[in-house]
């Protein structure tokens, strides 16, 4: 055999062992991710599996009646979670309220060169930081900072605005507004960071054709880069909102966790998260159960907000 025909045969054995490695490789990682998917949704039915069982003696018990039941009370074995739902979407709600045009307005400031890149970077930098504080550091910060502060607010609110369900009764400093005030907080690094990351892996084609078709820089943002990056936008809302309905340490420590339906934002409230831990250290059996069955609603909930973001992501996406 000539030496150029060996050549050509070992560079063709060595392209076949590594296509046999690479098909080795390929199909033991697919194995593993699929291993990885079917545990994680295991895991996640096995979750909600052992939530219904817990529950079920409170289902059987309350029926969907605990739904809009008002009242919580373990002497009398009155069980329902109305207030609670209520708090806990009201409390998103208006963390979602604060934080939806305050991380989208960060992230076109740090990612459209309002501020040069030695400004901007520590600015991102410390934002991310946010996330890493401990609720209960932010449950205290609430407490013994922020409510001194807004108080005068609340008070405000109920003299011109007391004639409305939302503001009425007596300004107290845990009630449903201050919740989701820190909330906002908590909340605003996420929409900050999925927001500025859509942006910034925006093609820039649609900046500079539409600066150059006579845009202003606002026109750009507001009519081109908004719209095109608006997919991840609402998922970073949605992310956002499935992390304040299931904070717990915020709710539980300001709420006030008023066991009674009451339509105030500026007086004692309730959430489903604080309820639980407020309540499950010295609950009986009955009470373990429908605080299990509170819990499942909570679960519920978000599956729904879920489902919901998932859906409205993928009708934008197909507009883009």
């Amino acid at each position: 055999m000539k030496p150029e025909d060996q050549s050509t045969e070992f560079q063709r054995k060595g392209l076949e062992k590594q296509t046999d490695t690479t098909r080795v490789l390929d199909v033991g990682f697919l194995g593993f991710t699929l291993l990885l998917a079917i545990g994680a949704g295991a895991v996640l039915f096995w979750i909600i599996a052992q939530t219904a069982l817990e529950a079920l003696p409170a289902i059987q018990q309350f029926g969907f009646g605990f739904l809009f039941e008002a009242t919580w009370n373990p002497v009398t074995t009155t069980y329902g979670v109305l207030p609670q739902i209520y708090g806990t979407l009201m409390t998103s709600f208006i963390a979602l309220l604060i934080a939806i045009p305050l991380g989208i307005g960060t992230a076109i400031f740090l990612t459209e060169d309002f501020a040069p890149k030695w400004v901007t970077t520590p600015i991102a930098f410390l934002i991310e930081l946010i996330v890493s504080i401990p609720s209960v550091v932010l449950g205290l910060w609430g407490i013994f900072v922020l409510v001194p502060v807004v108080r005068p607010f609340f008070r405000f609110l109920n003299d011109i605005l007391g004639w409305m369900p939302f503001f009425e009764g007596t300004a107290r400093s845990n009630n449903l507004l201050i919740v989701g005030m820190v909330l906002s907080i908590m909340i605003v690094p996420i929409i900050i960071s999925i927001t500025r990351s859509t942006f910034e892996v925006l093609p820039s084609d649609l900046r500079t054709g539409s600066l150059a078709l006579g845009a202003t820089r606002w026109e750009t943002i507001l009519r081109v880069l908004i719209p095109a990056g608006l997919s991840g936008i609402i998922s970073s809302i949605m992310l956002a909102l499935g992390r304040a309905m299931g904070e717990t340490m915020v709710a539980a420590m300001m709420v006030g966790n008023a066991n009674r339906f009451n339509l105030s934002l500026i007086e004692p409230g309730s959430t489903i998260t604080g309820l639980i831990a407020s309540q499950f250290g010295e609950a009986g059996r009955t009470q373990v159960a429908a605080l299990m069955y509170g819990a499942l609603v909570l679960m519920i909930l978000s599956l729904v907000v879920n489902i919901l973001s998932e859906l409205i992501i993928r009708r934008f996406q197909n507009i883009e």
